[in-house]
């Protein structure tokens, strides 16, 4: 390794209480903070009791930036990388930075914490030892459609990242897609004041909220898909049978029995001539 270290930092979702002590002995030690928001990130490290110099680095950065976080760890700074909340890197642009500090021989290090996903899921109910996180959604499209596919049909708990503001729609557009009774856990506003978890079905939830518009950060969790019965297995020779009792020729029987079944059609027409 060459160079200087890029510590990802988590940092507390709401209550400052959260940052942990390593986070705060990292942060006053860093050369550097690259934040998310510097305005929330000054307010963190005033808590923390830090003086390091802050520069912006989010999704819309110019791609200047991007090389100057590299460039000073070339230097052999110290740079933390903080979000708004959370632990970086998991739903905001962080990640290609990491992968390209390692690649250019520099040290990344982790210094971890809260995060929204582990805080919602600990609190759903639902079963967290697996599941999928699909973060935040795009707004429309092809694509859109597709995850809500697989969130519809998973059969793991499923977590996503949404705006308060679209949370209704979000809900309703599952509810088009899932079971009736297909169980959602809305964590809001997570170790803040006002934390709230609504939980039931999802248009239960939906008009909970349609009635009373969420505000702040939102984490929805959904249960995964109930699993469709086994279908009882075929016996081909009954289906064979069942077939040339239909009127059809021993040559087309052995095809429908291929395409139905999977039967290699050699040997279905084979079964079907010692019948």
């Amino acid at each position: 390794m060459s160079g200087g270290t890029l510590f990802v930092v988590a940092t507390p979702l709401g209550n400052l209480s959260d940052l942990t002590q390593r986070a705060i002995s990292v942060l006053a030690a860093a050369d550097v903070v690259a934040a998310e928001d510097t305005r929330r990130a000054r307010t963190l490290l005033m808590t923390a009791g830090a003086h390091p110099r802050v520069i912006s680095f989010h999704a819309h950065s110019p791609p200047g930036r991007f090389r100057q976080v590299l460039n000073l760890l070339e230097e052999g700074k110290a740079v933390a990388l903080v979000t708004d909340a959370g632990t970086p890197t998991v739903s905001d642009p962080g990640a290609e930075l990491v992968r390209q500090a390692r690649a250019e021989g520099h040290l990344v290090t982790v210094v971890p914490g809260p995060s929204a996903v582990a805080a919602a899921l600990s609190i759903s109910g639902m079963p967290a030892d697996r599941y999928i996180f699909l973060g935040f959604l795009p707004r429309r499209g092809g694509e859109r459609g597709r995850m809500l596919e697989q969130a519809a049909t998973s059969p793991l708990t499923v977590v996503f990242f949404e705006a308060a503001n679209r949370l209704v729609a979000l809900l309703d557009e599952l509810a088009g897609r899932c079971e009736a009774e297909r169980q959602v856990a809305v964590a809001r506003e997570l170790t803040k004041i006002h934390e709230e978890l609504k939980a039931g079905t999802l248009t239960e939830v939906a008009a909970h909220y349609r009635e009373h518009p969420p505000r702040g950060e939102v984490t929805v969790v959904l249960s995964a898909a109930e699993e469709a019965e086994a279908a009882p297995p075929v016996n081909v020779e009954e289906r064979a049978r069942a077939l040339l009792g239909e009127g059809l020729s021993r040559r087309d029987v052995a095809a429908q029995l291929a395409d139905e079944l999977g039967v290699p059609r050699n040997e279905a027409y084979r079964m079907v001539n010692a019948l």
